[in-house]
């Protein structure tokens, strides 16, 4: 009765869409495509078929090439949305422009990693951090619709059912680059995306729905890649061939590792990145969704790890033609005052991430000067930019920035083991079975947290050697934030805490170091930094200046707890009031805070 039941379910929902149009083809009879083992699973909210894997069936050869040949069109699309997931534009990979849009003109900020020291854009203007416009908060309209516009036609395509596991890859994908941008806006329209709805109104969906039907998939998606183990030797060849040839985000190919466990690893992780954003609001099922997912298996090494990398697929990353040849960001000033009070590997040693100032810098109160290659030099987040992309015009421009050979092939990472490493030291601390303790977690996260491609043995070796006495610092050194141009006072440090895990350290000190490596460890990715200094208020960084700038909600010493929607069409504006201000459960102000984002103690 229960099969019955949602296939009448969906049959309700097609006689009342129509017909799913997709982007190079189209099929007016959705029920059709139903199969008697097509059947929801017992938790599942039901939304189609593009989320229903149908894999304890009898494939063919010849119906597994019949489907192969119908969908190379909807294949080749779908393997650019891959770039998409981190500024890939129209198939290409990830590209200047696109990351700018997408990273630099907003998280990267939120994050106070970098800090955009002009407001003069050939698209438009920044005046500070918080004072965000349309032009710098493209939102879902942005790389996340075009990696939505690339997967989802593959995945409401009939004959993807004869290729499971790439259905169910993708559909990991797709949930993966939705829990991403649902926790910069807090609500989109995930479900009429999912189904390739392409018509008004848009219904728009919460934070809350979203997640659980991301953790509803996960469990899907599990089960069918795990009975790839079942499948015939010509197909495990057909589909290792596919895979090769399609999947980027993978290491598999590079390491010689065949089959779908990576895949499954990355799911995995993904369930216990979302388990542990929900920790303070539904510590419960966190929990649950953690444990299951250890034991699932979960990243473990960085063969296992998942990025797009760049000195395998022959580009740079984009973060060097924004910093350093457009002089579109400089390091931020609280992530200097952070790792220069911990004495870090990145602003210390013979092989430093960040470079010292790059032209000479004159205080406008004093008239001190500090002379070019002098010292480390963040911006402060929030602070009015100068004009001019040059230091002779604009001196904020010889703010510090990296050493371009450390970022030319670093990994657009998509998940690092150091961050599910992270992620397993506070599932650990807070009483969760991660498989082992919360120290052994944060120091092998430590250990492994560097920014560099993996092939990159120089900057490793300096960066492990350092390591032995960066993790044996027990305080931070005193440190002073000194701005050499004068536009603000000097900002004592806000790191109070050392490196060296101590037992004998309450859960909330604990917490604060787990977070805090996590953070330095995250750097250049600022999305998974920006959520858990929203939900856990770690690390401590510099208030941002100008806060009240944006929308007004904000005040001095707040931070942004989300981007506003940046839609302005008619029938958005539409679809935001009829439905996304109570999928958002609030105003659609920077102020208002995301389900996970409840004012309640850690601990």
């Amino acid at each position: 009765m229960k099969q019955n039941k949602y296939i009448l379910t969906f049959a309700a929902i097609a006689i009342s869409v129509g017909f799913i149009s997709c982007m190079d083809f189209e099929f007016d009879d959705p029920v059709s495509t139903l199969s008697i083992n097509q059947v929801a699973l017992e938790d599942e909210v039901y939304h189609g078929t593009a989320d229903v894997l149908n894999y304890d069936v009898d494939i063919t050869e010849a119906g597994f090439d019949k489907a192969l040949n119908n969908l190379q069109t909807p294949l080749r699309q779908a393997k650019g949305g891959q770039y998409a997931l981190r500024g890939g534009k129209e198939g290409n990979y990830p590209g200047e422009h696109a990351y700018q849009r997408q990273y630099s003109l907003g998280p990267d900020n939120y994050a106070q990693y970098a800090t955009v020291p002009h407001y003069d854009f050939m698209y438009g203007t920044l005046q500070s951090t918080y004072d965000i416009s349309a032009e710098f908060n493209p939102g879902p309209n942005s790389m996340y619709l075009m990696a939505k516009n690339a997967m989802v036609p593959l995945l409401n395509h009939p004959d993807i059912d004869s290729i499971p596991e790439m259905k169910a890859i993708y559909l990991l994908m797709f949930d993966y680059a939705s829990q991403e941008i649902m926790d910069i806006h807090g609500a989109f329209p995930y479900f009429k995306f999912l189904s390739n709805w392409q018509e008004a109104p848009f219904t728009y969906d919460g934070v809350e729905a979203v997640y659980r039907a991301i953790i509803q998939h996960i469990h899907d998606i599990d089960r069918c890649l795990l009975h790839y183990d079942a499948r015939p030797d010509w197909y495990k060849t057909k589909l290792q061939a596919l895979m090769n040839e399609n999947l980027e985000i993978s290491k598999d190919k590079y390491t010689g590792q065949t089959g779908v466990k990576s895949w499954i690893r990355l799911a995995n992780s993904l369930k216990l990145r979302i388990a542990i954003h929900c920790a303070k609001v539904i510590p419960d099922e966190a929990k649950k969704w953690a444990e299951e997912a250890i034991a699932g298996g979960v990243i473990e090494s960085e063969d296992q790890e998942f990025a797009l990398l760049e000195s395998q697929l022959g580009f740079s990353h984009p973060l060097n033609m924004i910093w350093i040849t457009w002089g579109d960001a400089r390091l931020s000033a609280s992530f200097e005052s952070l790792l220069m009070s911990l004495q870090h590997p990145y602003v210390t040693g013979n092989m430093p991430l960040f470079k010292n100032n790059s032209a000479r810098m004159i205080n406008s109160k004093t008239g001190e000067v500090l002379e070019p290659n002098t010292r480390i030099v963040g911006l402060r987040e929030g602070i009015h930019p100068g004009m001019g992309q040059s230091a002779a015009s604009n001196p904020m421009l010889a703010c510090s920035v990296f050493e371009k050979d450390d970022m030319f092939d670093a990994p657009l990472y998509i998940m690092k083991m150091s961050e599910v490493d992270f992620l397993r030291a506070e599932g650990a601390l807070r009483g969760w079975n991660m498989g082992e303790t919360a120290q052994f977690f944060y120091e092998r996260g430590i250990r492994h947290g560097y920014i560099y491609d993996r092939n990159y043995t120089e900057a490793i070796d300096n960066y492990t050697t350092m390591m032995t006495d960066y993790m044996e610092r027990k305080a931070p050194m005193p440190y002073t934030y000194h701005d050499p141009l004068g536009n603000v006072p000097d900002e004592p440090s806000t790191t109070k805490i050392g490196v060296k895990w101590d037992d004998a350290d309450s859960p909330e000190m604990k917490l604060e170091k787990i977070i805090t490596q996590k953070y330095i460890a995250s750097f250049p990715y600022p999305n998974e930094a920006w959520v858990d200094l929203r939900r856990t208020g770690y690390p401590r960084l510099f208030p941002v200046l100008n806060a009240d700038e944006g929308d007004g909600s904000l005040k001095y010493g707040d931070i942004l707890r989300r981007a506003p929607f940046p839609n302005t069409d008619d029938a958005s504006v539409s679809d935001i009031q009829a439905t996304g201000l109570k999928a958002l459960g609030g105003p659609d102000l920077q102020a208002t805070r995301l389900w996970w984002d409840v004012e309640a103690p850690n601990f």
